[in-house]
């Protein structure tokens, strides 16, 4: 009998039944790793007074990297939030669905102690603890990041009216985390979200028009208005700016009044984001919504500013983290692929690239928990350390976020064709890092505050000074871009701005690290970012930096 078609095809393919996908040349899965095991974190949490929680740090980052968390964590992406303002009889009930992935993530979040525990732990270095927790939870899902970050931050602004916190705080720094709504004094813990965004002013928040009338009950408002971007609407608590008969003023206000009954939050729409899309982000109505003054009237922004120190800082923890995690993801795939010949992390350009993105991972590390060492001293009455923390935390929210698309990008590239696939994650990280440079102030927000820090407070600019004088005269580099940054500072003007800051930002990480890290990292480290020799892309480092020093130290197990 004559060969068949199906026959011929068969013996052309080498294989019985013609099989073609055989997989070769492809990486492992990643989990389960521990998302902890980095040297400049677990150096940086020992320098700032918090090794004492080493064993807690690295058994949360076995956990971020685990594999059932790493799926929750696709799972709470690919399934987002689903707004529900109405039940089946008519009645609005405004509450958002969530995939139970997301859940699951919250309440181990709030475990770790990752929302406002900090606040209610006396030991010295706990807000250092929740920073480098943050920086190997990150690798996990970013969104349900939000509603933890706005919950650590709202104690301070809290405590600026006592008889609220005293009710409050308990659950707002509780480690249990209790998503249905109920009545806040009854709940075992609490979120609490904000809400100061406006669609006419944005970032102006002055603008706002959301009015808040005084009732009968001293200290009790009714809000009516619409505010624009409101993350994390089935949040217990919100603080919230309106304005006050005496000007603009914050307030709490919560979703279940101590009644019982629903305060009035209207959510008109959810909104559909970039990234960040587990996280629900929604636009609120407010008519006769019930809230209570926090702080004096007229005092709003001085009264949340507190609120925003430490949600910049956790954009600049997040940020770091995404770095850290892609970085991760690109070593791990270029250990485990061969082209032409070898493995791709023995190719010298690609150790050029792996090289720099993890000099620039180290460097935004080091200062996120530089950052929150002066957080957690500040906290405690250090003075200097709140000067410093002032404009540092404002320089670094910044700068760091602003690397932190392009250094996506470029980790993405390391895997090729399959980091743009979504299955890779990599899509996931890449959408999530614009918006840590958008959230909390743009860049230029961030840069007009550094300035109107230098202009209002002469002792941000001392402490800052006094932090890079701790490294005179140990690079010639570093001196130059120091004296630079001094002469710079006489300018003061707008258009400058960003320039300042980012040499403000390159002249502390290259501090940090040469007082730090390693001869090989500071030293490439002030040869590219400081004395110049770098090109525009990432993979731009000299031939003469210690590329192997800096990989071993990075990727241990690929250097």
């Amino acid at each position: 009998m004559a060969p068949t078609l199906a026959d011929e095809r068969q013996q052309d393919s080498g294989a019985p039944g013609g099989a073609t996908h055989d997989v070769t040349n492809q990486p492992p899965p990643l989990a389960p790793y521990d998302a902890s095991d980095d040297i400049a974190l677990l150096e940086g949490l020992r320098r700032e007074g918090a090794g004492w929680a080493e064993e807690e740090l690295r058994r949360a980052g076995r956990l971020a990297g685990s594999a059932q968390v790493q799926e929750w964590s696709d799972q709470a992406n690919r399934h987002g939030p689903v707004l529900r303002t109405h039940d089946r009889y008519g009645h609005r009930v405004d509450e958002v669905e969530f995939h139970p992935s997301w859940h699951h993530l919250m309440r181990a979040a709030v475990a770790e102690g990752l929302a406002a525990a900090p606040w209610a732990d006396d030991r010295s270095g706990a807000h250092v603890v929740r920073t480098a927790k943050g920086l190997a939870w990150g690798h996990t899902e970013a969104g349900h990041g939000c509603p933890t970050s706005m919950t650590y931050a709202a104690v301070p602004a809290l405590r600026r009216q006592p008889e609220l916190a005293a009710v409050y705080e308990p659950g707002l720094t509780s480690r249990e985390y209790e998503p249905d709504l109920g009545v806040p004094a009854g709940k075992r813990g609490l979120l609490a979200g904000m809400g100061m965004t406006e669609k006419q002013g944005g970032s102006d928040v002055r603008t706002n028009t959301t009015s808040a009338a005084p009732t009968a009950e001293p200290g009790v408002y009714t809000l009516r208005g619409h505010k624009w971007f409101t993350s994390a609407p089935m949040c217990d608590v919100f603080l919230v700016l309106a304005q006050a008969p005496g000007g603009l003023s914050c307030f709490l206000v919560p979703r279940v009044l101590p009644d019982g009954t629903r305060n009035s939050f209207r959510i008109q729409r959810l909104k559909d984001k970039l990234g960040n899309r587990s996280n629900a982000s929604s636009e609120p109505e407010f008519d006769g919504t019930v809230a209570w003054l926090v702080g004096p009237e007229g005092q709003g922004v001085k009264t949340i500013i507190e609120m925003v120190n430490c949600t910049r800082l956790d954009c600049v923890m997040m940020s770091a983290a995404l770095m850290r995690k892609t970085l991760v993801e690109a070593g791990h795939h270029v250990r485990h692929r061969s082209t032409f010949g070898a493995r791709l992390v023995d190719q010298p350009l690609m150790r050029n690239v792996l090289a720099d993105l993890a000099l620039e991972s180290e460097a935004a590390t080091t200062l996120t928990l530089r950052l929150a060492g002066a957080a957690d001293r500040a906290v405690r009455g250090d003075a200097g350390e709140a000067a410093f923390r002032r404009i540092a935390t404002a320089v670094g929210k910044y700068w760091v976020t602003k690397r932190g698309p392009a250094f996506t990008a470029e980790a993405l590239e390391c895997l090729g064709g399959n980091g743009y696939v979504e299955e890779s994650g990599m899509p996931r990280h890449y959408r999530e890092a614009p918006l840590l440079s958008i959230w909390e102030g743009s860049g230029n927000v961030n840069a007009l505050d550094v300035l109107r820090a230098l202009g209002r407070d002469p002792a941000t600019a001392q402490a800052l000074f006094d932090e890079l004088a701790l490294t005179r005269g140990a690079d010639a580099r570093l001196d130059a871009a120091v004296a630079g940054l001094k002469d710079r500072l006489a300018e003061g003007s707008q258009a400058g701005a960003r320039r300042l800051v980012e040499r403000m930002a390159l002249a502390l990480q290259g501090s940090l690290l040469v007082r730090h890290a390693p001869p090989a990292v500071a030293d490439a480290f002030c040869a590219t970012r400081l004395g110049g020799d770098w090109g525009h892309a990432f993979g731009t480092l000299p031939t003469t930096a210690g590329l192997d020093a800096i990989l071993g130290r990075a990727l241990p197990d690929g250097g």
